[in-house]
């Protein structure tokens, strides 16, 4: 097979899947089901084939011109790698997860359809090869994201629907000029390691960094840094599958991405340093952190509080690519991962208790853990892992991103992880005591005899919670997600190797 065909697969196995299922009657729930879940295996197997090429040296790519100066081009290196692995093994899980959660309701070929449409955008947002490409599958993802967010259909869902749909057009509008921008200051230029952007930034420095701070305020709204968070906790009257969604694989993470592309294969981690970019970014990282950890402590319900979570624990991924440090951009790309791994296992089994307990609330998790132990032990290991507990993963994030803040002369960030982890603590620890050590006011009934929810809901939960371990106790193993950031943050800097 072409080398140029392989990008091309990995999209085509959730765009024809998404073109079919959205045709199909909701009677043809089977051949949905089969549809869906064959693309998703699919990209999985070919995601397995494109790690093993490019480690080889093998290169993929494919391209076609649009204008005579615009193109749209499909790249596969080492940095969209460890985005597409990610997405494509959670898609897996949140499909298998989705097909259980919403077994019954009567609109799943348009849900399954833009589920499908909307893994096909975060894969063009993953091997975009430059910002043209990025920024068509970027709205894209809006597009496809709507209709699920708004899937119940009722005036809550409309309403976060519209507040999410303000946000990502409003982001995407400020990255349009941005691009048009750079386009007729340096011409065409695709995305590389190390960037491209230093002679045009040594000419025109504040043109560049106008241009930066647009990127940035664009990406900034998806990657829910602060002020651009807002639609994030009103999306949660989505249904669970699509928080998950929103949250570990698809639409927060674009905009981490995107920031991380730009800094470090459009500018330079040295041209963004030469320019004075990425002390205020680290500054809005940091802000973000402490802000989104501190509104997370005063939620109540148990979704409105991950998603304040989420708002602080996606910072890490500015923050490590802001520190100019190879040490901390390998603690922010490897969070790119472990983010994804504990929200989704978060997620999940939030999703599960509301389904088996009718419960929502923090307050309402008194002895939910001697009910559903398999559910709340895999609960329990994420937010234990987004504290930094070690070895878990996100202790392996905490680590690189503190001793990377020390070797850059910034001392404030360890002290600055050491705080969020007691800001972490104070919202995750109360959900654990209350589910395992408090009473109930009244047993919990069983089901047909069983504690937990049915396996379809279960078993996401307590693979992704594997995952949660195993990335941090063989963080150092050929092929994990740190040794693939090394080898990233090693290109990037040339001879900064972490």
């Amino acid at each position: 097979m072409a080398p140029s065909m392989l990008p091309l697969l990995v999209i085509a196995t959730s765009l024809v899947p998404a073109v079919v299922v959205m045709a199909l009657p909701e009677g043809r729930a089977r051949t949905r089901e089969a549809l869906t879940l064959f693309g998703a295996v699919s990209k999985v197997a070919l995601v397995a084939a494109l790690l093993v090429g490019v480690a080889r040296g093998e290169v993929y790519e494919a391209s076609w011109q649009v204008l005579p100066d615009l193109e749209m081009v499909l790249r596969v290196e080492e940095l969209p790698l460890l985005f597409l692995t990610l997405s494509a093994a959670l898609w897996l899980t949140t499909t298998v997860y989705a097909l259980g959660y919403l077994d019954g309701d009567r609109r799943l070929s348009r849900f399954f359809g833009f589920f499908n449409l909307c893994v096909t955008a975060t894969m063009g947002i993953g091997l975009a090869g430059n910002l043209f490409t990025f920024l068509i599958f970027y709205e894209l993802l809006t597009v496809s994201t709507y209709p699920l967010v708004v899937h119940e259909g009722d005036r809550k869902a409309l309403a976060g629907g519209r507040s999410y749909l303000a946000y990502a057009v409003t982001g995407g509008s400020v990255l349009f000029p941005a691009m048009v921008a750079l386009h007729v200051l340096v011409g065409p230029v695709d995305f590389a390691s190390g960037g491209v952007l230093a002679e045009a930034a040594a000419q025109n420095p504040i043109a560049l960094t106008g241009v930066f701070v647009l990127l940035v305020v664009g990406l900034g709204v998806k990657a829910a840094l602060v002020p651009g968070h807002g639609w994030l906790p009103r999306a949660m009257v989505a249904p669970t599958p699509v928080s998950a969604l929103l949250h570990a694989v698809a639409v927060v993470k674009a905009g981490a991405y995107g920031i991380v592309r730009v800094v470090l294969d459009l500018y330079g981690p040295d041209t963004a340093a030469e320019l004075g970019l990425l002390p205020p970014l680290a500054a809005l990282a940091a802000g973000t952190l402490v802000f989104g950890s501190v509104m997370a402590i005063r939620q109540d319900g148990l979704k409105p509080r991950l998603a304040y979570s989420t708002v602080a624990q996606l910072s890490f991924v500015t923050l490590g690519v802001s520190l100019a440090s190879p040490v901390a951009v390998v603690g922010g790309l490897v969070h790119l991962v472990h983010q994804g791994l504990m929200k989704v296992t978060l997620f999940y089994c939030a999703g599960a208790v509301a389904t088996e307990l009718g419960v929502h609330r923090v307050s309402e998790l008194a002895g939910a853990g001697r009910r559903m132990p398999l559910t709340m032990g895999a609960f329990t290991l994420a937010g234990l892992a987004m504290v930094g507990v070690p070895p878990l993963a996100g202790f392996v994030t905490k680590w690189h991103l503190g001793v990377g803040g020390v070797l850059a002369g910034q001392w404030w960030v360890p002290a600055l992880m050491l705080l969020s982890s007691l800001l972490t603590a104070a919202y995750v620890l109360p959900i654990v005591h209350a589910a395992w050590f408090r009473q109930p006011a009244d047993p919990w009934p069983t089901r047909d005899g069983r504690r937990e929810v049915r396996p379809s809901l279960l078993w996401p939960a307590l693979v992704t919670a594997t995952a949660v371990v195993a990335v941090g106790v063989l963080a150092d193993a050929p092929f994990s997600p740190l040794s693939w950031s090394q080898l990233i943050a090693q290109e990037a800097f040339a001879e900064g190797a972490p």
